[in-house]
């Protein structure tokens, strides 16, 4: 999941191989057989703490250690462990990465343990993002449905804005067709309280009007989606798509010209920032998905509210995501890997999730709880789901060796948002370097 950032809770090598593999126990030991659980999401392995401590009740044999990993190092820790057989004995997974583990054989087969009619219990989104070869590779967890825009009611009304008029806004590589960026600068102040508008606005944003930034599910994915490009086409890179390239110079422009959200030496290397400057009061608009409704909801002092993603040439497009939670295949405990997996994928285990408004359960029948707790907390959380419903989303990345293709095309993408490589030279040689690296 074009996906956040979180607070560390670091796993060594050496702490993984204790708790893998090694677990105390088995099936002839009085002590309980432990399975360890990794995940990127402070905010999320709270709600799996409550859902473990309802399994371990019903489940005496086993316990469940829940390790956080960030996701800064979360990607670079999980080749290093999976390759150096000390890996968790389940985790979390996205789109993007998990195809390379499931063709190397390193995951659990989830249609073999469940049976294929429990595909129809999940949101098909995110058994479609994690079937492979017509075979499922792990259990759907979280939806993220889609992208839209918290808002800071207090900046909006006083540049004479509402949530009505977020939801009318537009953007477009024509100028005469934009009233999105219009709206940012009137949004986005200098220290003098000057909107970055009007000409005497001194070029230091105090106040940003927007988040726009290097984020691929929450900014570019939609951006990109919205003007009619793409990211990837027929499992290669094509960010040399003229559509494409629009969409990045529209997005270069609107961070480094007309300064209306941080510059990207600030968001490049820190996906909390953004976050961290609107739940603080220092940005109007927070482009983002579900994930981050939680984190808003616990930090954010002011009254702020949820509205649609600006609209494109192409419509309003956004992207939809999902994480699933593998087995690892490598574990020498499969009987108590395989009975943390069956409780993940049921309705009461997979409910814990929602009782919090953390995440969104992928099983629609542990949903409930989670749409419930967003309406007892008078928030409206349909901007997310009205966007998937209406303009096809656009797909997510993924392939076997897209890590690979990340470590290529990444550096060269952070050198165009700061301004430094022009968007069109830099993607064709980001697409070059990637796509070369896939079949490396």
């Amino acid at each position: 999941m074009a996906q956040r950032i979180l607070k560390l809770a670091t796993i060594v090598a050496a702490s993984a191989l204790a708790l893998t593999g090694c677990a105390a126990g088995g099936s002839d030991s009085e002590e309980p057989t432990t399975v360890t659980f990794r995940l990127w999401d402070d905010t999320v392995a709270a709600s799996y703490e409550k859902s473990f401590a309802a399994f371990e009740k019903a489940n005496p044999d086993v316990e469940v250690e829940v390790n956080v990993v960030d996701w800064a190092d979360y990607w670079t820790q999980l080749r290093t462990d999976v390759a150096g057989k000390t890996m968790d004995d389940v985790y979390w997974v996205n789109n993007s990465y998990f195809g390379t583990y499931a063709d190397s054989g390193n995951l659990v087969d989830i249609d073999a343990l469940f049976g294929e009619e429990a595909r129809d219990g999940w949101e098909s989104s995110v058994v479609d993002q994690f079937t492979r070869d017509k075979t499922l590779w792990g259990v759907p967890q979280l939806y993220d449905a889609g992208i839209a825009v918290y808002y800071n009611t207090e900046m909006l009304e006083a540049a004479g804005l509402s949530a009505d008029d977020l939801n009318d806004l537009t953007w477009s590589p024509d100028a005469t067709e934009d009233t999105y960026l219009d709206a940012a600068k009137s949004l986005t102040l200098d220290a003098a309280g000057t909107p970055a508008g009007d000409p005497a606005f001194d070029g230091t944003s105090v106040q940003y009007g927007t988040n726009l930034a290097y984020d691929t599910q929450a900014i570019m994915l939609p951006f990109i989606g919205s003007n009619g490009g793409a990211f990837q086409k027929d499992d290669e890179f094509a960010f040399s798509d003229p559509k494409t390239v629009e969409a990045f110079q529209y997005l270069v422009d609107a961070i480094n010209t007309a300064k209306v959200a941080p510059p990207a030496a600030e968001t490049n290397t820190n996906g909390d920032f953004s976050l961290d400057a609107f739940v603080q009061g220092d940005m109007a608009l927070f482009q983002s998905g579900l994930y981050n409704l939680k984190n808003v909801e616990d930090d954010a002092e002011f009254e702020w509210g949820v509205a649609s993603i600006p609209a494109g040439p192409a419509g309003r497009v956004s992207v939809t995501n999902g994480v699933a939670a593998v087995g690892n295949a490598a574990s020498d405990e499969q009987d108590a890997v395989a009975k943390v997996l069956t409780w993940l994928g049921s309705e009461k285990g997979n409910s814990y999730l929602g009782q919090s408004g953390a995440a969104i359960p992928a099983l629609t029948a542990a949903q409930s709880s989670y749409f419930e707790f967003w309406e007892k907390n008078e928030v409206d959380v349909s901007p997310f789901f009205d966007v998937i419903d209406g303009e096809q989303p656009i797909a997510s990345p993924t392939g076997a060796n897209y890590g690979k293709g990340f470590d290529e095309f990444d550096p060269i993408f952070q050198e165009i948002f700061t301004g430094a490589v022009e968007p069109e030279d830099g993607l064709k040689r980001a697409e070059d370097a990637a796509n070369t690296a896939l079949v490396n």
